[in-house]
């Protein structure tokens, strides 16, 4: 009999609720501790997510064999480098790559000069600080529009600014290096507009061997039709119209494989998920950015579709095995719907059925079932009403 797995499970939001429900569907899940307390079959664990020392701490006296932080922030503050070297925990494997390599979310810097040296497809781009801001201006002269500011650090994903006019990037630009966007903009990535479908692709990888997740496609803007402000995520759905075998063979070889020998070849190990923003132009894939996490709300679409045991996907990634693992993916479609109140996500319900447009009815039936349960329930309540009924604009990058 294979050995149950105890896993502690880091976040707070509908990420965490999906891969919740995942996890505890299997049947190598022992123990399941997450930080949210109204998860049937899942224990409570009261901690702050950046309190390392304290995690440990809790790993060790919960005998916790897995442990999968959700947020970006802990991973690229350096959690998986804690843990590793803390004898309190000296069981428990991160599902999370080392700060080293979480510097690919952690700094677009970083990250856009990686994929240039290692020959990756992606747009022209062009840091830029306080001392280089003239410099940083006579790009944006050189650029056709519309035009691309994006924070070199954490910015909870609002800290991309894409704007036609010439006169208001500048202004922008000066503004997010004067601290629009605090520390995260004291250096901005000036970037080269593209444009054509975006898709999202997460692999799982133990640094040599990867499993590739269904291919979803996420809604970052507020409103319906794509209008209003970038959010962290409003809706989702898998699987992705344009996303065929010869598409994804070319991000494999142009994408993917560069991507995991560029850091083998820098020392640089990598353990997790990674997670590929991917614009389509004429069926060639070009890398707008990496994430070192799952996806959110892509998770929420994704994980439904996988029919088989995602603690044996973890298992892989910490043992190293991931080349021996395999993924089952369902035919059926997933649509992912991000609801609301005063501005905070509450929670993400999701439909499945054989296409997209079908699991968006779905899931949106669901949502109206819940607000007439309870008239309380409804006051605030906010979402999109097109997630799965219309593409997302490709505007984002």
């Amino acid at each position: 009999m294979q050995q149950l797995l105890n896993i502690l499970l880091l976040g707070t939001g509908g990420r965490e609720r999906a891969l919740a429900r995942n996890l505890l569907r299997s049947e190598r899940c022992g123990r399941l501790f997450m930080q949210l307390r109204d998860v049937p079959g899942a224990h409570y664990a009261d901690f702050n997510s950046m309190d390392f020392e304290e995690i440990a701490r809790f790993c060790g006296q919960n005998d916790i064999h897995i442990l999968l932080p959700g947020p970006e922030k802990p991973i690229v503050d350096g959690l998986a480098d804690a843990i590793d070297s803390n004898p309190l925990a000296p069981s428990t494997r991160v599902i999370a790559p080392a700060a080293i390599a979480a510097r690919l979310e952690g700094s677009k810097e970083f990250a856009k000069e990686f994929m240039a040296e290692e020959g990756i497809p992606s747009p022209r781009f062009m840091p830029v600080d306080k001392e280089t801001l003239h410099e940083g201006l006579s790009f944006l002269e050189s650029l056709p529009g519309p035009y691309v500011l994006k924070a070199d650090g954490l910015a909870e994903g609002k800290g991309v600014v894409i704007t036609p006019e010439l006169s208001e990037a500048k202004d922008t630009l000066e503004e997010m290096i004067n601290g629009l966007f605090g520390e995260a903009s004291e250096k901005v990535i000036v970037e080269e507009y593209v444009e054509g479908p975006e898709c999202s692709i997460i692999i799982a990888t133990d640094g040599e061997d990867y499993l590739i997740l269904p291919p979803a496609r996420d809604y970052k803007r507020r409103y319906d039709g794509d209008r209003g402000p970038n959010t962290r995520g409003m809706g989702a759905y898998s699987p992705v119209e344009f996303a065929d075998a010869d598409f994804m063979g070319k991000v494999e070889k142009r994408i993917i494989i560069p991507t995991l020998k560029g850091l083998k070849d820098r020392d640089i190990p990598y353990r997790g998920f990674l997670y590929l923003g991917i614009m389509n132009i004429e069926g060639e894939p070009i890398l707008i950015e990496y994430n070192v996490r799952l996806g959110d709300p892509e998770t929420q679409a994704v994980l439904p579709r996988l029919d088989s045991d995602f603690v044996e996907v973890l298992e892989g990634i910490a043992d190293s095995t991931i080349g021996i693992k395999r993924i089952e993916v369902s035919p059926m479609a997933s649509a992912a719907v991000v609801v609301m109140r005063d501005g905070r996500r509450v929670t993400t319900i999701c439909g499945m059925a054989p296409d997209v447009a079908q699991a968006a009815d779905r899931a949106y039936a669901d949502i109206r079932a819940a607000l007439m349960s309870g008239a309380e329930r409804a006051v605030g309540i906010e979402f999109r009403s097109d997630i799965g009924r219309t593409a997302p604009d490709s505007d984002r990058q």
